[in-house]
């Protein structure tokens, strides 16, 4: 934020720019799929006086390194959209997401491309009145980290007094990556982003604090099977406690989920096996349980759950229930292979094969709110808000 016309006026702008309220209120704000976008305006704009922020998940990147606008920007519902925010003293700040490594890799290693690319982003936030930009460039290789690091330098001196905001992959502490008493790998600490540079350069890190799934081997362990959480907020805490050690309190906003995941589970000579069936949104799983008739519980991770013996009955009832919807930034359900999960004997009464419907509701979100507090950090940013998320979070962000 922060181009330098001259000494003074450098020192000026960077004091505006940067200067941090002492305010002790949270703020929530979230990003608004351009794939629902007119579910995603409907459903946030009753309640913009809630928010400080709101992210337009609409820019793309091109292989070629330029920006792509998926959503059209320039026209409705945007255009009163913004109109609305900006009334309520809401910032909007439009998400840039990249998640291809080896073209991040080739445009931020070239300088040519890069500096074009900063230049572009600048003169797009400020040509469309932004209040700033969010960068979420994802699946970033190791070796592109330094790059990445100078191409937000740029960015941020060319955004004038504009908002800069990060949107980051979690990190963990190795032993809870790896496990107690394990050894990591040599390669365990070859990151790709620069926590430092972070702070530096970006006035929001939005921490990404979802999708755990089976990888903290210490709560793996600590937690009665099945437990394949989206957030637990024992994670949550150790993640952003890691992060807090680079990057101000003052900038972080923890990422909540408003989705979750259906696993079909079988056993192994370990544990159990997870094969992640979708994602979906909370009314695919409302819909079921009720077809079902069975009582979705508060599981470990604090989150919904419910397990159902998959049989091609109940498959037709799954049919029956309201398409799970994705939640990737594509659109495209995905479906990766299956992976071993060593855990304790299942605390159920159902035998395996079977399946488990887990998701993030109100409930969830309100403790991550509580988390935030108790760590003082700024705040939370929900992915998603798109009307398919449980309504009464909007008795929790206020």
């Amino acid at each position: 934020m922060k181009w330098i016309f001259s000494v003074a006026l450098s020192l000026l702008c960077f004091t505006v720019a940067h200067a941090q309220a002492p305010s002790v209120a949270l703020e929530f704000g979230g990003w608004m799929p351009y794939w629902h976008e007119n579910e995603s305006i409907a459903d946030v704009t009753p309640h913009l006086k809630q928010l400080t922020e709101v992210s337009p998940f609409v820019y793309t990147m091109k292989t070629d390194g330029t920006l792509n606008d998926a959503a059209g920007m320039d026209g409705e519902p945007w255009v009163s959209f913004m109109a609305a925010a900006k009334k309520n003293h809401v910032r909007v700040i439009p998400t840039i997401m990249w998640g291809n490594g080896d073209t991040e890799h080739a445009i931020l290693s070239n300088t040519q491309k890069r500096i074009a690319l900063e230049d572009a982003i600048a003169k797009l936030v400020k040509e469309k009145g932004y209040d700033g930009i969010d960068i979420d460039f994802e699946a970033k290789h190791a070796e592109t980290k330094d790059y990445f690091s100078t191409f937000l330098k740029g960015l941020y001196q060319r955004m004038g007094n504009k908002w800069v905001y990060c949107s980051i992959e979690a990190r963990m502490p190795l032993v809870d990556r790896y496990g107690i008493g394990v050894t990591p790998p040599a390669d365990a600490t070859e990151y790709a982003n620069d926590y430092v540079a972070i702070n530096k350069y970006c006035d929001r890190v939005e921490i990404m604090a979802y999708d755990q799934g089976h990888i903290s081997a210490t709560l793996n362990a600590a937690r009665a099977a099945p437990y394949v959480p989206v957030a637990d907020p024992s994670w949550v805490e150790n993640i952003v406690t890691l992060a807090a050690k680079t990057i101000s309190k003052k900038k972080i906003l923890i990422g909540v989920p408003t989705y979750g995941y259906e696993y079909s589970v079988t056993p192994n000579g370990a544990g159990y096996t997870y094969k992640l069936l979708w994602a979906f949104n909370q009314n695919y799983a409302t819909q079921l349980a009720s077809l079902l008739g069975t009582a979705p519980t508060r599981n470990s991770a604090g989150e919904l759950s419910f397990i159902y013996k998959s049989t091609p009955a109940t498959a037709a009832l799954s049919d029956q229930a309201s398409v799970p919807g994705s939640v990737a930034a594509n659109g495209n359900t995905t479906a990766p292979p299956s992976d071993v999960y060593s855990q304790t004997a299942l605390a159920t009464s159902v035998p395996p094969p079977f399946n488990i419907v887990w998701w993030s509701d109100a409930q969830a979100i309100a403790d991550k709110v509580a988390l935030a507090k108790k760590l003082g950090v700024r705040g939370v940013a929900v992915f998603k808000f798109d009307g398919s998320e449980d309504q009464n979070i909007w008795n929790v962000l206020k």
